[in-house]
């Protein structure tokens, strides 16, 4: 009976013991509300760091919203809507540049070039920039990173844009595959997965790289507002943290088992086509193997917005970008 009284005894310690734990354990798991600029497979490595549960493992739950726009997303983030937001660096610029006094500051790259292509109505076995002189451009719009991009690479090659090209800038993000489609324009900027899709359906051929053409730049970046950070430091480490985990991860795996990972987040979009992406983008090192923003890429931003005319101010590298946390993740 006295042994019984004891083993009883032990196993009500026992329970005691563990259900606190246990429920302290729930108490620790904080959401993140993430907003992301768009859906798309530019983005892979995040949607890798939800499907693996590296988030989980860190102890955070994220609940990811996509904003569409770099405004809406920033404005997202300013009004407390979203933690954290993915979209272009260009963006915490501009905040900074209107007086801000709570800037918005990049704590973690995901993309390290730009995400678009050049694609010809035409097949061009031997593509040469000068090709596009007196040819109808359909370009980005004004003031956004593949725009300013864009324009960049082509003044790179000898190209001006206002005198040498028929431009083309005053169709909404969304129309310009429709638009391209239905014939307005010999040349298209795309982003994938539309720039594979028209090539493999005949309508369009894949002659150039924005992203191998202009280099290394913050187009994608993790950001938060100073105070936020500030609040939150634990929270902003594990996060980088769990993005660290799956740029590795996507890093050392195929394309197809990237593609695999992430089908869901594309559920209309063929398997087939996300391998292509994915390999595409992991091939010309879209992809950012680390969360660091240093300062070259940063310079080589605001150089960009510069020559397109889109820079309100230059700012300094440790002014909006933050290092040090994904600094101590790698280590």
């Amino acid at each position: 009976m006295k042994n019984w009284l004891k083993a009883g005894f032990a196993l009500l310690m026992i329970a005691v013991l563990i259900i606190p734990l246990a429920a302290c354990g729930k108490d620790k798991v904080q959401t993140v509300k993430v907003a992301e600029v768009t859906r798309s497979i530019f983005y892979a490595p995040q949607y890798v760091a939800l499907e693996k549960g590296f988030f989980e493992d860190e102890g955070l739950k994220v609940e990811l919203t996509t904003t569409w726009g770099g405004d809406k997303t920033m404005t997202a983030v300013l009004s407390n809507a979203a933690d954290v937001a993915l979209v272009g660096s260009e963006t915490s610029i501009y905040v900074y540049a209107q007086g801000s006094n709570d800037p918005v500051i990049n704590f973690a790259q995901l993309t390290q070039t730009d995400g678009t292509f050049l694609v010809s109505r035409n097949k061009i076995d031997n593509f040469s920039w000068d090709q596009l002189k007196g040819t109808t451009f359909l370009g980005q719009r004004t003031g956004g990173m593949p725009q300013m991009v864009g324009e960049f690479v082509l003044k790179k090659h000898g190209i001006d844009p206002k005198a040498d090209l028929d431009l083309i800038q005053n169709i909404d993000f969304a129309n310009i595959p429709n638009a391209f489609a239905s014939g307005t324009g010999d040349f298209v900027q795309l982003f994938e997965p539309t720039a594979s899709m028209f090539e493999k359906e005949g309508k369009g051929h894949i002659v150039a790289s924005f992203g191998t053409e202009s280099g290394h730049v913050p187009y994608t970046t993790f950001m938060a507002k100073q105070s936020y950070m500030k609040k939150n430091p634990e929270t902003i480490e594990k996060f980088t943290r769990a993005i660290y985990k799956a740029q590795q991860w996507v890093e050392t795996h195929s394309a197809k088992e990237t593609a695999e990972t992430i089908q869901s987040y594309f559920k209309d979009t063929d398997l087939g086509l996300i391998e292509t992406v994915v390999e595409r983008y992991k091939s010309q090192g879209s992809f950012a193997t680390d969360p660091i923003l240093d300062e070259e890429e940063w310079n080589n931003l605001q150089d960009i917005m510069d020559e397109a005319g889109e820079l309100p101010k230059e700012v300094d590298h440790k002014t909006l970008v933050n290092t040090e946390v994904a600094g101590k993740v790698m280590k």
